[in-house]
Formats: structure tokens, sequence, C-alpha cells
């Protein structure tokens, strides 16, 4: 059993991630979302406005709520109702985790702009619509970009400086080529191009090492080479969440991080209010393992996930000065 909290031991988060939607229309082969892993592990639903709103209210500390995670925001009815009434209390949301974007209206996309939805992270895989249906299966190329054109104008219709707009592009062999071009694309539409390392090696790996090295700005073409690298996980920043963004589900179960897809620890934010359920023994527990200061358990969803596995196959353990 992990010992009685200290001060120290106690988290408040400024920032939280709230899932507002674990559906999703695309099936994109490799994730878990598609493969159903998702909604037998933690569940398949929406966030209900009633419930954002008491956590709001509730929470006065909350300066900042990153909505995306295994599912596409867009698809909640009660999205918009939660963008007025998070403007109206000065919380910012993001969007950082990704969105496909392929169907949101334009009274959606004009909401994002009135109530100054801070960013927005689209998974644009490729730069053509051939390439990109090759991942994102059921989506549509082109209708994405439009739908960023329209923010784009509906900033300058309300001279807003937001939401940012990041493109983000998971590297494949299948898509590869088209880097220069998204970069360009990105470019003429005020948008910054991230590049991301494919988790799976297995599916569409990369072709011409070599480019991606110089496109990547860690330079590396995989993220076992990052590893070599650089000494340590390629989304080992994933394990800060537990202290400084940690997770929420759609129902309020507490997932500690937003890789966790399988179980939930003890607290229901929704029903424990959110520090109390940030600081239950459960999930303490689980931020001491990740300290190397208690054991793994059982009942602690990291026990079974890979980056944890990993960390104490390799006799390390997670260091909180780290970025």
């Amino acid at each position: 059993m992990s010992a009685k909290p200290h001060s120290d031991d106690i988290v408040r988060p400024k920032k939280i991630r709230l899932e507002v939607s674990t559906y999703c229309q695309l099936r994109c082969p490799t994730c878990p979302t598609t493969t159903g892993e998702t909604h037998r592990g933690i569940g398949a639903g929406f966030l209900k406005f009633e419930d954002f709103k008491k956590l709001l209210d509730d929470s006065p500390y909350l300066e900042e709520i990153e909505l995306s995670n295994y599912g596409e925001i867009f698809l909640n009815p009660e999205l918009p109702a939660m963008l007025k009434h998070a403007f109206e209390k000065g919380v910012r949301l993001t969007a950082r985790n990704g969105v496909n974007l392929n169907n949101a209206t334009e009274e959606m996309l004009e909401a994002l702009v009135i109530y100054r939805f801070e960013h927005l992270r689209c998974s644009l895989d490729g730069a053509s619509d051939e390439t990109y249906r090759q991942y994102r299966i059921r989506g549509n190329f082109d209708k994405v970009i439009g739908n960023i054109k329209k923010i784009n104008e509906f900033k300058k219709k309300h001279n807003s400086d937001v939401p940012g707009l990041t493109w983000q592009f998971v590297v494949f062999g299948h898509n590869e080529h088209e880097i220069p071009k998204a970069r360009q694309m990105a470019e003429e539409l005020g948008m910054d191009l991230h590049l991301k390392l494919n988790w799976d090696d297995s599916y569409s790996p990369v072709k011409d090492e070599e480019m991606v090295r110089r496109e990547m700005d860690s330079g590396v073409a995989s993220r076992d080479e990052y590893k070599e690298k650089f000494g340590s996980q390629y989304t080992q920043y994933i394990c800060h969440q537990m202290w400084d963004w940690p997770q929420v589900n759609w129902n309020g179960d507490v997932l500690g991080c937003c890789r966790n897809n399988w179980g939930h620890f003890a607290g229901n934010a929704f029903r424990d209010g959110l520090e109390g359920s940030l600081n239950e023994e459960t999930i303490r527990h689980g931020r001491a393992m990740l300290l190397g200061k208690a054991e793994p358990r059982d009942d602690v969803p990291c026990t079974t996930c890979r980056i944890y596995k990993n960390m104490r196959k390799a006799g390390q353990v997670l260091e909180r000065g780290e970025t």
C-alpha cells in the first residue's frame, strides 16, 4: 500500500484532459478506436454538458482543458454549449491531440472563433486525397482543407488570432514523398506543420529514412532510433500527465494519461470532485510507481502499460525535471 499523502504528493493541476467523445467516424487501420480496443476498455460515449459545466463550476482553479483524444470532438452534439460555457468561465479549450475535421457545420466552425477556442491540431497524413485516404479511411482530404479555409475566413471576419492551427502529419512509407508539399500547403493555410513518428513500425514503414531524418526536428526516422539517440522513449513525456495534465474520461473516470485506454483508477471526477479523484490512493500509487518509489500493483493501470514496462526493464524511473 502507498503511504498516506504528504502535501507534496497532492496534485491540483491547472490543466486537465477531458475526453469529449470516444466515437470516431473514420477507420484508421492501427487506431485502437477502430479495432474496438478503446470502447472495450473505457467505454463508448459522449461527455455530457451538465457534467462539463459542474466540473468547471466546482474547479475554479482550472485554466485549460484539452478535449481531444481517442474520438472526434465534433461528433458530440453538446460541444457548442461547452465552448460557450468555458468562454464565459475564462477557461481555455484546445484540441492539440488531434481532430480529423471531416464533419463540422459552419456554425460550429464559427463558434470556435467566437468563443476563442485556443488551438486545433488537424490530422492530415498526406497532401492529396489519394494519399490521405490510405490511412484516414472514410475521410475526405478536400473537405478537411475546405473546413480549415472556412475557419480562416471566420478568423478574418472576427479579427481573431485563434484558433491556432497545426497540420499533424504521421509519417508513413506511403506518404513520406508528400512532406514537402504538405509543408508548403500548411504555410499557405497559416498552419504549423508537425511531423509525427508512426507508433507501429510494421504498418507502412518509412522507405527513405535519410529524407525522413532530414525532415524530422528530432533527426530520426523511427521510435527505436529516437530511443537510441535520446536515451528515452518517444512517448515518455506522456507519463508526466499524471501530475501536470491528467486525463479524465467522458464519464468522469480518471485515466491518468492520454495513452490509457484499458482501465481506470478508483476515482471519478464527476462523483468525487476533480481534486479528490486525482489524489485517491490508487493514482498516488501509480505516480509513485513511475518515480520508482513503489512496486507495480494489479489495480493500477500503469502496471500493464508498455511505456512503464519498458522503463522497468531498462531500470529507469521518471525524472520529474524532464520536459
